[in-house]
This record gives structure tokens, C-alpha cells and sequence, in this order.
């Protein structure tokens, strides 16, 4: 086998991900660049994205002779990615039916490692590989690497089924990324790793899934212009062709309408998710309070400092509604610890708006919108 430069960069990425493994030398170093696409990053989706983009690149180049339509693998790749991202926001609506809390509160487990889930960002996948991967790999994942294990016990039958979805797409991938120029190449194997990090680890709404699933999309609608426009920067060819040209000639008006949104399909496809994301953020948050379920608390937790306005008890159920000018990640930062082993698990309302500047006129202005719905 021929070390070509496509093979070249794949060996890199896959001595950095083992080097993450062992060491944590490299992490002041990667995780500034990969927050901005792994929505905050971790140790554990550091080592798996370079770890996927290593075997993209190098797969991309083994048995030339085997000959496969990358472009019809492309295109199932698409639809299956976007059934998959769906299955797990199903399966979020489903795992709180059963549940029975609501669909607009973050889900934490409490007994040994603390894990959540939400509709806005969900684990319930991720769960379950994280636990193969202890039963497989046990004591050489480091406790800083959350492997989502303690949602496990909770998570609906149908879930394992869905998670076969994640290796069929994987196969498709690695059929769709073969025999492309090293740009196309690079890029997919870039897009495809975050789809499947996404799909693992936050879902359809977090940020490597969009920026996977629209990538995936862009490279298939207009992976030859982005190829054009590689080869103008770097001299290799001059003039852009119609197909890349921002306003394309057009022989009619359904004509310049279809290649518009043919053109432009992927960033529309990525700004209705965003959208989405959004709507559903700051129009399900509950802006009047926290409420915080323990389920099954013993008898000696203490939540100091933390500005409790009520306290109900019910059966196994203790409910604490907090001042709603607390902010939504602090506050689950500082319950954690205290719930930690003292419940079998609780759930806390969400408030997106804790994160804005409240006297910002956007907030004011989200603030009435939401008042009239």
C-alpha cells in the first residue's frame, strides 16, 4: 500500500487520538479547536472524532480496485443520519412518558457516576456504548470520561435497537468517502465524524450533529464547487462555473427557483434545526422557577446556600422550587454534589433565559413573545 498523503494525515490523527488516550499533554492544545464543533468537547469525544477521522482517511484509500458509487452511499447516508437523530428525540418523548416527568427538564441520575439527558441534548445512546465500552474496557477509561453509564437502567428497550442504526451508518460512510479528491475527502471525513459523535453524544439539536448532518448534505449537493474553489485559491484553475456561481444562470423562474434551493438546500436544512433548537429552548423553559424532583431522597440532604423558595414532600418524592434568577448551569453544578448518592435520581426544570443578559432588549423581547403563546 502506497502512503499517499490522504494515508498520511490519517496516521496523525490516529497518533493523536492514542496520545489523548494515555496522556493528557495534548489537551491544552485540541480542546480550544474542538469545543467549537463538539459543543464543549471532552476528553472522551476528543479521542473518538480523531480517532473516526484517521480510519475515514485511511479506508478512503484501501482496495481502489473495489469498485462502489460513493455518491448513492452519500445519499443513504443522509436519510439515515436524519432517521437516527430523529429515533433519538423519540426516544427522549418516550423515556420520560415512561418516566413520567416532563419534557422540558434535564434528567440526572445520582447513584454512583452522575449522567443527564434532555430532549435539547440526550445521552440515552450514548449510555448504552458507554456501557459495552466499561464491560469491554473496564478499568482503562479514566473517571474524568463520562461514559453515560448511569443512564442505562433507564433507558427504554427500543433504544437497543435503535443503536444498530449507528454502525450500519458508519459502514455507509466509509463507502461514501471513497474515491473523492483529498478536499472532498478531508471534508467528509470531517463532516461524518462529527454525525456520528452527534448522534452518539447530544443528538439531534447539538452542535456536531448539525454541523455533521448539514455537512454531509453540503458535500453531496455542492461538493464539486467547493472542490472548484479550492482549485481557484490555490491557482490550479481559473474562473468560477456556473454551477458554483452564487446567483446560477437559469432559464426560467422554476428553473432559478429549483437550483436555488438546490444550492442552497444544506444551509436551510442547518438554520430550521438551529431554529428549532431554539424554539424549542426558550419557549419550553420555565421562567418563573426551578423545580427540582428528587425521587427516593434520604434523609440528609443539604442544599446550602441555594435559594429555596418551597418544599414539598409527596410518598418517595421531594420537590424544591428555587429562585428562577439562578442560573440554569450553576445550579445544576451545585445540586449535583450534594444529591449525589442520596437518590435514585431527579430532574430539573430548564430556563435558557438564565443565560441571557436580562436587560438586554433581545431578552425583553424574547421574554414577551413567549408571554403570548
Amino acid at each position: 500500500m502506497k502512503i499517499n498523503k490522504t494515508i498520511f494525515v490519517g496516521i496523525l490523527f490516529i497518533i493523536i487520538a492514542g496520545a489523548l488516550f494515555v496522556t493528557n499533554v495534548l489537551n491544552p492544545i485540541v480542546h480550544p479547536i474542538t469545543h467549537l464543533f463538539l459543543m464543549g468537547s471532552s476528553k472522551g469525544k476528543d479521542i473518538i472524532f480523531f480517532g473516526l477521522m484517521g480510519v475515514f482517511l485511511i479506508s478512503s484509500q484501501l482496495f481502489k480496485d473495489f469498485n462502489v458509487d460513493s455518491g448513492k452511499f452519500l445519499k443513504i447516508s443522509i436519510i439515515l443520519g436524519s432517521i437516527t437523530l430523529i429515533a433519538g428525540i423519540l426516544l427522549e418523548v418516550l423515556f420520560r412518558w415512561q418516566m413520567g416527568i416532563s419534557l422540558n427538564t434535564i434528567f440526572m441520575t445520582a447513584q454512583n457516576t452522575i449522567s443527564s439527558t434532555s430532549i435539547l441534548h440526550t445521552h440515552l445512546l450514548k449510555s448504552i456504548f458507554g456501557e459495552l465500552l466499561s464491560k469491554i474496557m473496564g478499568g482503562l477509561i479514566e473517571s474524568s470520561i463520562n461514559t453515560g453509564a448511569g443512564l442505562y437502567a433507564y433507558v427504554p428497550q427500543v433504544a437497543k435497537i435503535v443503536i444498530i442504526l449507528l454502525p450500519i451508518l458508519l459502514i455507509t460512510l466509509l463507502l461514501a468517502v471513497r474515491k473523492r479528491r483529498f478536499v472532498q475527502t478531508f471534508l467528509l471525513a470531517f463532516f461524518a465524524s462529527c454525525l456520528l459523535i452527534g448522534a452518539l453524544d447530544g443528538g439531534l439539536f447539538s452542535t456536531p450533529a448539525i454541523t455533521g448532518i448539514c455537512g454531509i448534505f453540503l458535500i453531496q449537493r455542492n461538493g464539486k464547487c467547493i472542490e472548484r474553489i479550492i482549485d481557484i485559491i490555490i491557482g490550479a484553475k481559473k474562473g468560477i462555473c456556473d454551477e458554483c456561481r452564487i446567483i446560477p444562470h437559469y432559464k426560467s423562474l422554476t428553473d432559478f427557483i429549483a437550483k436555488l434551493i438546490r444550492r442552497y438546500a444544506p444551509y436551510i436544512a442547518a438554520a430550521l434545526i438551529i431554529f428549532l433548537r431554539f424554539t424549542i429552548a426558550f419557549f419550553g423553559a420555565n421562567t418563573e422557577h426551578y423545580e427540582v424532583d428528587v425521587i427516593n431522597p434520604s434523609d440528609n440532604i443539604e442544599l446550602n446556600g441555594i435559594p429555596i423558595e418551597n418544599i414539598s414532600v409527596s410518598d418517595n418524592k421531594t420537590v424544591y422550587i428555587i429562585d428562577s434568577s439562578y442560573n440554569e448551569m450553576e445550579l445544576l453544578n451545585d445540586i449535583k454534589i450534594p444529591l449525589t448518592n442520596r437518590c435514585d435520581y431527579f430532574s430539573e426544570t430548564w430556563n435558557s433565559f438564565s443565560y441571557l443578559d436580562q436587560n438586554s432588549p433581545v431578552t425583553a423581547f424574547l421574554y414577551d413573545l413567549k408571554s403570548k403563546f
